[in-house]
Parts: structure tokens; sequence; C-alpha cells
């Protein structure tokens, strides 16, 4: 084991019995706090009437899970937590398919559609109601949607303020914050509709060495290559996202324990033999990753629901620190 691996090796000799070598890592309210959103999702635009070719209607999820999010509404679109629902809102408060946006005679209207919590136009409970640019859609308790009218430039600036708020910007994987919001969520799903879900904690093998021998730039281009071979591996459903430093997590939905194992050992063959050249020089680097990985389903049925985001990392990354400690370079699940 190198000097790098066994300062990590020491540090967790220090930790009180009791503690599991992850407890070095803060908890998931402590992510949350690091990374306050500086997203302004409030739209104030003046109304068009009517509605022109060159406009479009946009939602954009104001407060709740995936907030910031944005969504263009082209002839209709189903706001629910369904799957069928265009505007997928993951949320216990939210109906299967809540409510819904369509264009009628040269503007939008919203509709009701027969939900539990009911849905709200600036405070007034609907049935169906026009909208006009800058009104707040709550559906049920939590959920807040402000709609607006944009041109395609317009939207395409809202989507990219979104997606430069989501995303890491060396990688492009999505960030802690979009991951922490995003694995809360899937949790809550998976438990909801008793799918599922796998998550996935690797991190690159002798990173500092890569800088200290070639270069932080070169460190960055190989964080980058690492990143971009993984998004090519994956599904569109499964979440990629930079943890912080040289880790990454990865979420994939509707597969079994034994499975999540399977794609960890392709993703990590993927890396060892990805080659990068980076510097003037164009030194030819290479990379292994040590990877652990965890179920939904090794947790205990009556886990509060809040907790379960946390003990998922916790176990993929006590995992992590087994991989490691064998040797690096390998893929470790459940004993």
């Amino acid at each position: 084991m190198n000097d790098e691996d066994s300062k990590k090796t020491q540090k967790l000799a220090t930790l009180p019995p009791s503690e599991p070598p992850s407890s070095r890592r803060s908890s998931v309210d402590e992510f949350q706090d690091e990374e306050s959103s500086t997203r302004n999702t409030d739209a104030a635009i003046p109304i068009l009437a009517p509605v022109a070719e060159s406009t479009r209607a946009v939602v954009t999820v104001v407060t709740g899970p995936g907030a910031g999010r944005v969504f263009s509404v082209s002839g209709e679109a189903v706001i629910g937590r369904g799957k069928e629902a265009h505007v997928r809102i993951d949320d216990g408060g939210a109906s299967r398919a809540h409510a819904r946006i369509y264009a009628s005679g040269g503007s939008y209207v919203v509709e009701d559609l027969g939900s539990t919590n009911g849905t709200f136009v600036d405070g007034r409970r609907i049935e169906r109601a026009e909208l006009k640019s800058g009104d707040r859609i709550h559906l049920g308790p939590h959920i807040v949607l402000s709609f607006a009218i944009l041109d395609a430039q317009a939207e395409r600036i809202t989507q990219q303020l979104y997606e430069s708020s989501v995303r890491d910007p060396l990688t492009r994987a999505f960030n802690r914050r979009y991951l922490v919001e995003r694995l809360a969520s899937e949790v809550a799903y998976a438990r909801r509709h008793k799918t599922a879900l796998g998550l996935i904690l690797m991190d690159l093998d002798l990173f500092k060495r890569v800088n200290d021998t070639h270069g932080h730039l070169a460190g960055d281009e190989l964080l980058r290559e690492v990143s971009a071979t993984v998004q090519r591996m994956i599904r569109a459903e499964d979440v990629f996202a930079r943890f912080g430093g040289e880790e990454f997590v990865l979420l994939v939905r509707g597969i079994e324990h034994v499975n999540v194992g399977r794609f960890a050992e392709r993703v990590r063959s993927a890396v060892e033999r990805l080659e990068v050249r980076a510097g003037a020089a164009g030194a030819v680097i290479k990379a292994t990753i040590s990877a652990g990985y965890a179920s939904i389903t090794e947790l205990p049925s009556d886990d509060r629901e809040q907790s379960l985001p946390e003990r998922m990392l916790r176990l993929a990354d006590e995992r992590l620190y087994l991989a490691k400690s064998a040797g690096r370079n390998r893929v470790r699940g459940a004993s």
C-alpha cells in the first residue's frame, strides 16, 4: 500500500470502534448545506398573448424534488409522479396524473385531473384555469411550479442555466447537490413502487500520484476522460455524478443487486483500458478505479425513508474502502 493509502488507513484507525470507516464523510444533510442553491427560478416575464408560433410554454420547478428543472410544454403536458407523466414530480403529495397543461385557442390552460390534494393557481384552487406568464402552480402541499411563455432563445438560456446549476463544470457529470436531491427522490420512488435501485461509489486509484507526476492539468484531463467513458456506458435513466475530488457515484434503476455488481465491474474494466495523452510531451496516462456498491434491497424495510440515502452511501463507502484495502482496481459488494 502506498503513502497515499497509508495516510487514509491511519486516519480511519483513529475513529472510535463504533464508527464504520465511512464515518469520515459528512452526512447527506451536510452535503446540502455545503452547496446552497443560487438558482433564481422566479419567472417575471410579461404576458405574451396570443401565443405566437415563435414562443412556447415553459414550466420550471420552483420547490420540491428537482427544483430548478425546466420543462417545455408542446401541445399538452401531464404533470404528476406516474411514469406516464411528461413533467414527473416524485413527491408523495402529487397524484400519479395530477394536472395537465394544454394549448387552447392561442393561450394555455391548466386543468386538475382529479388529484387528491388539488391544483392551485396563485393560491386559488381550480378545476380549470387559463394561465398567464408568471403564474405559480401549486400541486398539493409541497410542489410549486412557475409558468412562463418564452421565445426559443430565452428557453434555451433557461435550460442552459439549469444545466450549469446541476453539472460539474470540469467533468460534465452531475454535481453533488443534484446527486443528493436525486438520490432522496429515487429512494422514495423505489420504496413506494418496490423497484430495484443500486448505488456504485467509485474512486480513482492513486490520483494524487498523477497530479504530482504529470501536473494538475493532466489530472483534470484524466477526470474528464474517465467521466466521458462512464457516461457513454450508462442508460438515460441512470445518474452519474461527481461526488468530490476523484470520487464519483452512479445510481442505477431497475437492476437487481447481482447485476449492479456486474455493471460496476464493466465500468472498472473500461476505465482500466483507458489511455489518456496529456501534457506537452503527450505522456500516456493510465488509470484504474476501485468501487463499492449497495442496493436498496439490502437495507431493512422498516428504516425511515429519510435515512435510507445516507445508509446506501455509507454501505457503498465501506465496500469501497475494502476494495482499496485489498489492493485497488477491484469492485466490492455484499460479502
